[in-house]
């Protein structure tokens, strides 16, 4: 069997290329090959036997590069979420219904989870680089042919819809869970930039998409930037490797809880057999059901109940999605510092403060920071809970375990939403949908601190 992987190599000059590692296994009797390695640099070509590398070879990357391309890729499969760009385009004209259109939207979204469980197999079998490699094929294949969307729907359901979102879920099923296991020290804050990347994509490139539609049409914005997108994705993957098992950078150690949980590593099987998944997947959906509630509907909300301009009310949704992309890398990083459960209590309790003000608010000041500060506590949900799954369930099955958590979200993008409008139309008002997601959070916060009263007497129990 042949055996290949790039790997970084360092010459005796200090400087730096990649490597073909090609490893050749043959069956004992039949003789044996020497292992080689292609080597590639500024043109030059070269065998070099792996005996001659030895104590050349970078084993550990810089963590942080990888981290910043895992950003990148995720930056750009966050764009799919600028939907909104292109949906009154599509609309006008092929003179799609609203409903019919956002389908498309509901698809992306709804298969990531199930692409992320996918996705975690997949790395099982060819590793973090071929995975993301794989999804940001799919993506940018997916964006580019939605390009060629004409009145069959169809057509607009199977490139942006299903080969967009399973894209989105290979990226981000792997960059997630990868980032995580190259940062133990720093889980939360490397989980919280990845998300982050993956929240703030829409505001980066919704008035791109704006300017090359006005510039070309819709339809070829589709496919220039899908093919973009493809590329830098493929790019950043080359740059993308995996920690050496068992993993801590220099000057770290574990704490005792964590070391505890992580000889754990249980898979999907095990995982599901456990009562705290259970736990916790509740406590996400009600996580995600409050904040998508707000986030779908904040620019209505502005019009209907504060009388605002819709300029003003799509400023408030801008300040909305800032404030989303933010918290996943703020409360990322305050939960490595106080502690995750600590810091789904924080958020909870403060969604559920931002729900009373919202109640209330007389004015657009007081709306704008009601709507930030649940939007700010949304993302830290995002951010904190794949640190909370690896540190539960073990980092050796991340990437499948946090996809099959991840299903709250795609449940919650269902019910809140609608949830919320159904409310209104009955009511003609948001209050009782207010009131229905601040006993969501306050059950949550109740739930938390019983898990960490319960996670402190285990520890306790360990130590004793």
């Amino acid at each position: 069997m042949l055996k290949l992987r790039l790997l970084p190599y360092r010459f005796a000059s200090a400087r730096t290329a990649l490597i073909l590692e090609i490893h050749s296994e043959v069956r004992p009797g039949f003789g044996s090959f020497r292992n080689y390695n292609y080597v590639g640099c500024w043109g030059a070509l070269a065998l070099v036997p792996f005996s001659e590398r030895s104590g050349q070879i970078m084993k550990t990357q810089n963590r942080w590069i990888i981290l910043v391309v895992s950003f990148v890729a995720n930056l750009i499969i966050g764009s799919a979420y600028a939907w909104s760009v292109f949906q009154p385009r599509l609309i006008e004209m092929f003179e799609f219904t609203t409903p019919q259109a956002s389908i498309a939207f509901t698809l992306s979204l709804g298969l990531v989870p199930f692409a992320m469980i996918l996705g975690g197999k997949i790395q099982s079998k060819i590793g973090a680089r071929f995975t993301v490699l794989l999804g940001g094929i799919v993506f940018g294949a997916g964006i580019a042919l939605a390009g060629l969307t004409t009145h069959n729907i169809a057509t607009l359901y199977l490139t942006y819809g299903t080969l967009g979102g399973i894209g989105i879920g290979l990226v981000y099923g792997c960059t997630i869970p990868n980032s995580v296991k190259w940062f133990p020290d720093k889980r939360g804050l490397a989980g919280g930039i990845i998300a982050g990347g993956f929240g703030g994509g829409a505001i980066i490139f919704a008035p791109l998409f704006q300017s090359t539609i006005e510039s070309v049409g819709v339809l070829r914005t589709f496919t220039i930037y899908g093919i973009i997108f493809g590329i830098v994705i493929i790019l950043a993957s080359l740059l993308i490797t995996v920690p050496p098992a068992d993993y801590k950078p220099a000057g770290w150690t574990p704490p005792s809880s964590a070391a505890n949980n992580a000889s754990a590593n249980l898979n999907v099987t095990g995982m599901l057999k456990t009562a705290r998944f259970y736990i916790l997947w509740i406590m996400y959906v009600l996580a995600c059901v409050t904040g998508l509630m707000i986030i779908a509907h904040a620019g209505h909300v502005a019009e209907a109940r504060i009388g605002v301009t819709p300029a003003l009310a799509a400023t408030a949704v801008l300040l909305l999605g800032v404030a989303n992309t933010v918290g996943r890398v703020f409360w990322g990083a305050v939960s490595d510092k106080i502690g995750r459960y600590q810091t789904l209590i924080l958020m909870y309790a403060m969604t559920a403060g931002m729900l009373i003000l919202l109640t209330f608010a007389p004015s657009y000041v007081l709306f704008v920071i009601s709507i930030m500060g649940i939007g700010l506590c949304f993302g830290g949900f995002l951010g904190v809970f794949p640190s909370i799954t690896a540190e539960n369930f073990g980092t050796a099955n991340l990437g499948m375990n946090y996809g099959v958590l991840f299903i709250a979200f795609g449940i919650a993008a269902f019910v809140g939403p609608r949830l919320a409008a159904s409310l209104f139309e009955s009511s003609g008002a948001h209050d009782l949908a207010f009131v229905i997601a601040t006993i969501m959070s306050a059950v949550a916060l109740v739930i938390t601190v019983l898990l960490l009263i319960s996670s402190k007497k285990q520890v306790a129990s360990k130590k004793a």
